[in-house]
């Protein structure tokens, strides 16, 4: 028997390293990715031979009915092994080419706002009328990944991206409230400069190296790194937290 963690932009970095941590905790694993279904599958591939369970999705999780899709493949993931969806990683996430705020797209600001704002609440919506006991779930947690862009800004480079990550510290929040009676925990993590391949989507693949020295520990952060406080958010080990976000930035 094996409970249902869905992990949004599993394919690669933070949540693939969260894929992996969360089968090693028993959970089966529903991984989305949008494009690479390769990338996907390798992760998938990889918890299975650790002797866990997972399966990838492809979803665009700006798609409402895409979301629809990926929470009903959890359920029936959680049917096979007589469990049920128990958790959400809000993880998936886009950023673009460093601008200024007066040189952003209407189409640009329209798919950052969609992917990083409004697939989190799409998918927090699936979960929570799943888990929440008031509609006779039993409980579960959710973690959505913010960044450290959401306090600091990122003036002339990525505004648009750190707004989005600033509404997702306030919907977590606003949803740990909400859920706070209905036995679901929201929490929220905020990493700093990670080595992951995010920085090549925004076209600069060495940032994470280049920024070594505005970090306190001097250090880019590591992918496994913030899984594991993510999977500690979702564990019984935190099972009194909720509504908190927690950096993971090297004292950034």
């Amino acid at each position: 028997m094996a409970d249902v963690v869905v992990i949004t932009g599993g394919s690669r970095g933070i949540g693939a390293a969260c894929a992996r941590l969360a089968a090693r905790a028993g959970k089966a694993v529903c991984l989305s990715y949008a494009t690479n279904r390769a990338a996907a599958e390798a992760v998938v591939a990889d918890i299975e031979a650790a002797g866990g369970t997972a399966g990838a999705v492809k979803c665009d999780v700006a798609d409402n009915n895409q979301v629809v899709a990926l929470f009903e493949a959890a359920d029936a993931m959680g049917a096979a092994h007589g469990g049920a969806v128990s958790g959400l990683i809000n993880n998936a996430g886009v950023i673009d080419l460093r601008a200024r705020v007066d040189e952003m797209s209407p189409e640009r600001l329209e798919r950052i706002m969609r992917v990083n704002i409004l697939g989190s609440f799409f998918c927090a919506r699936e979960a929570v009328s799943r888990m929440s006991t008031r509609r006779g779930g039993k409980g579960g947690t959710i973690v959505n990944l913010s960044s450290a862009a959401a306090k600091l800004g990122a003036a002339g480079q990525y505004v648009d991206y750190a707004a989005s990550k600033g509404a997702i510290d306030t919907f977590t929040r606003g949803l740990a409230l909400e859920t706070a009676e209905e036995g679901i925990r929201v929490n929220g993590v905020r990493p700093g400069i990670i080595d992951t391949d995010i920085h090549a989507s925004g076209g600069e693949p060495d940032r994470a190296r280049k920024l070594r020295g505005v970090v306190p520990m001097k250090r880019e952060g590591s992918a496994e790194e913030v899984a594991e406080a993510v999977l500690w958010l979702m564990s019984d080990a935190a099972s009194y937290v909720t509504g908190a976000t927690i950096d993971v930035t090297g004292g950034r």
